[in-house]
């Protein structure tokens, strides 16, 4: 357990945003948490992982900034068939991922390179070319920051949907630590390839679906995300800014009718997904600034930090951009980041 006091956070914000805790703390197993709570029993609280998904509006938090560095990993179950494997909320995602690779469980493999921890997957559900953590996740085990009782949560409990779930609830955000969380993965590779462009790529590439390997599938997504994606230890950013919105039917037809090309993605017979990132292109922003933050000019659904920052400067640029696609399309679009602070 490490404790420290007029902590600097920029190298726990992917954005690069300069700010500071009033206290940091980072802990390894529950009683840790439990003492932590028990000797900052009056702070505001703020539980993060590696910060990919922050945007820190102030430039002091005025309370505890936790963070676990809880790297088990404990094999549940096994079959011939999958496997239930228990990981702590402190491993680095990605190499997670990789992880599981290398002992023959499958599923994660689309979800690759994704920024932050194996504890925000089971709070953000996370997703990527057609895969989401969700689907992989049993249950998670927490903690109460507010009583200190720990809880485990099953997958129906959880309550997975795009980009959510029961955490992210008005009554319980902010109010749970993930510990660990179990994932059932396959030991039998099935690739999905039909989702963004992965089975372009594999034809560019002259790879077969019978002979994809996993690890072949992996490298794929990584050089995939790679050439849309800033790195964020190079362009403060984090990721995806916006979700992509989901419209009723009509609606998405009413504006097909006027943009033939419109990319879009059915979710059901009632719904349909539209790509954020195309409506913000074709309202102009892709590649344009408002001072000192700017749109990625790759890809307009990440915001990108061009130095020197604040909080304030990246949330006129969101606010803006919402208000251009509200006015052109019709569609109010959310912010997927999370916001520290007053607006």
């Amino acid at each position: 357990m490490n404790i420290y006091h007029d902590y600097s956070l920029l190298k726990h914000n992917t954005f690069g945003i300069e700010a500071t805790a009033a206290h940091f703390a980072e802990y390894e197993t529950a009683d840790e948490l439990r003492q932590l709570l028990a000797q900052f029993p009056c702070e505001r609280i703020l539980h993060i992982g590696e910060g990919s998904n922050l945007l820190f509006l102030a430039p002091r938090f005025e309370g505890l900034v936790l963070h676990s560095v809880c790297r088990s990993l404990e094999v549940i179950e096994e079959s011939e068939a999958d496997v239930l494997v228990r990981v702590g909320a402190g491993w680095n995602w990605d190499e997670w991922v990789d992880h599981a690779l290398s002992c023959g469980w499958y599923g994660l493999e689309n979800l690759s390179l994704i920024p932050g921890e194996v504890g925000a997957s089971a709070v953000q559900n996370i997703g990527a070319y057609g895969r989401e953590a969700g689907e992989f996740i049993e249950s998670v085990r927490c903690l109460n920051l507010s009583t200190g009782e720990m809880h485990v949560f099953d997958h129906d409990q959880l309550q997975y949907a795009y980009r959510y779930s029961m955490f992210k609830s008005e009554e319980r955000r902010g109010k749970w630590a993930v510990l660990t969380v179990d994932y059932r993965l396959s030991k039998h590779f099935s690739p999905c390839v039909t989702y963004g462009g992965i089975s372009a790529e594999l034809e560019r590439r002259g790879l077969s679906l019978e002979t994809l390997t996993a690890r072949q599938l992996r490298d794929l997504v990584i050089s995939i995300r790679q050439a849309k994606l800033p790195d964020p230890k190079e362009i403060g950013s984090a990721g995806s800014f916006f979700m992509n919105p989901v419209v009723p039917r009509a609606h998405y037809e009413a504006l097909a009718a006027q943009y033939p090309a419109m990319p879009h993605y059915d979710v059901d017979e009632q719904r349909v997904k539209i790509p954020a990132g195309w409506m913000i292109e074709q309202c102009g922003w892709k590649g344009r600034t408002l001072g000192a933050a700017g749109v990625h000019d790759r890809q307009a659904l990440v915001l990108i930090n061009r130095g020197g920052a604040t909080g304030a400067d990246m949330l006129a640029l969101c606010e803006a951009i919402r208000t251009s696609v509200a006015e052109r399309f019709g569609i109010d679009i959310h912010p997927e980041v999370n916001f520290i602070g007053e607006k």
